[in-house]
């Protein structure tokens, strides 16, 4: 009886010999050399490395926390990003499938006078089952890129998770501290509004006695308006904010719970800026873009291997027989056989694949480029955000306390005759818009911080992210 040791027998001895002159075509990934600044144009200081470090919670502000947490679990888009890392890893599968045998069943009867060839002198049955083996010779290295495709494209594609993940929670605490700004500014207009319906209370009693003219009290009513303008305006902020965070946490449209506005006024935690070249660890859109880049680089191989021929072993093993009923140990059949297939002339048509996707190579790699030029964008804007901001808001909180005084004094020479309302108005409309951009400036600055920890990449490539690329690309897999 022929069986399947049998067929392996012969096939093992041709098998590695192909295996053993085989080669691998196209070019092997190479990391590209960046220019890298020395350092920032913005002067700062080192602060602790950021590596395992959930900035946000250095804001110390439960809600906020809470909040992203919540985004994290059940953001659409993080939820497309594990769906891609689960469809990578079925990639990986089939092309590592590729490099193995293929061994299928094939069965079947006729019955007839038929022989293929022309009509027989006799009506006969001829039954069969065979299970057929092939196995593709990965002699040029086709399937070896394909391979390393997609595993870096597997790797890719977990680093685009953190990708998400660091945008989604810099969305996040930059919708909720917009939120909080948006009630403060609420909380000054309605204020406002209370102190300026008072002070037209006054201003109507006193022109009733014919103290003061009717345009003193035209006036008040004018500011009066203007405050009550601004509620409606910051109803409608709140409630678009609420619902673009609503929507990065997973959920329908509602309101936000948020603390008291003076949470606001915090101190952010230390800058962990670094050096420069640190940004090319930290920052997994970075290294994303590299894994696409290694992915594609493999792509050139794969069209290079198909100008070749291909070789290919075969083998069956079945039974056969003329009558249904016969089928025994005695009608076994088998077979051993090769082919090779390959092009002769196809009008350059393969050619053309390899420069194309030679092509595309040299676009990933300009889209890496402009992925690290765009980085260092990110961290030298933030960081002069935070710097400005810094010093715009000192001098605003300075014109705040000014125009509060201002606005006093005022009042009190109104109330004594000194001076006319238009004085008092003047200080009225100077405290109002300054404690409005106090409170703007202030969320400005914090949010500083937050386009800095995103523009850095701290908190999602951990150390021991770094070291398992760095173990993958010293393997044999990460050689290609």
């Amino acid at each position: 009886m022929k069986s399947a040791e049998f067929i392996l027998q012969r096939l093992a001895p041709v098998t590695l010999a192909f295996m053993l002159a085989g080669c691998t075509l196209g070019p092997n990934f190479e990391e590209p050399v960046v220019a890298i600044p020395q350092a920032y144009r913005t002067p700062t200081e080192l602060a602790h490395d950021p590596d395992d470090l959930k900035w946000w919670e250095l804001f110390d502000d439960p809600l906020l926390v809470a909040l992203v947490n919540t985004a994290l679990d059940h953001n659409r888009d993080v939820k497309v990003a594990v769906n891609r890392i689960a469809q990578s890893r079925a990639a990986l599968g089939i092309s590592e499938a590729d490099s193995y045998p293929r061994l299928d069943v094939e069965a079947g009867v006729n019955r007839g006078d038929f022989t293929g060839a022309g009509k027989s002198s006799s009506v006969a049955t001829n039954a069969y089952i065979v299970a057929p083996l092939s196995w593709e010779i990965d002699f040029w290295g086709k399937y070896r890129r394909a391979d390393a495709a997609a595993r870096a494209n597997l790797i890719a594609s977990e680093y685009g998770l953190r990708t998400v993940q660091l945008s989604l929670v810099a969305e996040v605490v930059s919708g909720y501290y917009e939120l909080l700004d948006f009630h403060r500014r609420m909380e000054i207009s309605e204020r406002t509004l209370q102190s300026r319906i008072d002070s037209l209370v006054i201003i109507q009693q006193r022109f009733d006695r014919g103290i003061i003219s009717e345009l003193d009290v035209n006036q008040a009513e004018i500011q009066r308006e203007t405050a009550a303008a601004a509620i409606p305006l910051y109803e409608r902020s709140i409630s678009k904010t609420e619902n673009r965070l609503s929507i990065l946490l997973g959920q329908l449209p509602d309101s936000i719970k948020v603390p008291d506005s003076d949470s606001l006024i915090s101190t952010p935690p230390d800058i962990p800026v670094g050096v420069p070249a640190d940004i090319l660890a930290r920052r997994p859109d970075i290294a994303e873009a590299s894994f696409r880049l290694r992915a594609q680089t493999q792509n050139i191989g794969i069209a290079e291997a198909l100008r070749w021929p291909s070789i290919s072993l075969t083998g069956t093993l079945g039974y056969a027989s003329t009558e249904l009923n016969s089928v025994t140990i005695d009608g076994s059949v088998w077979s051993v056989g090769g082919q090779l297939f390959g092009p002769v002339f196809d009008f350059g048509q393969n050619q053309r694949r390899v420069e194309i996707e030679e092509l595309v190579t040299q676009q990933f790699l300009f889209q890496f480029e402009n992925r690290i030029l765009n980085a260092f964008r990110e961290v030298e804007d933030a960081l002069v955000e935070i710097k400005t901001y810094r010093e715009e808001l000192a001098a605003t909180e300075r014109q705040l306390k000014a125009a509060k005084n201002a606005n006093r004094l005022s009042l009190e020479r109104y109330d004594k005759g000194v001076s006319s309302y238009l004085e008092v108005l003047d200080t009225e409309r100077t405290l109002f818009s300054t404690d409005l951009q106090q409170s703007e400036t202030q969320q400005l600055y914090l949010n500083a911080f937050v386009n800095l920890y995103k523009a850095l990449g701290g908190g999602w490539v951990t150390r021991e992210d770094r070291e398992a690329t760095d173990e993958y690309r010293n393997s044999p897999e990460g050689e290609y």
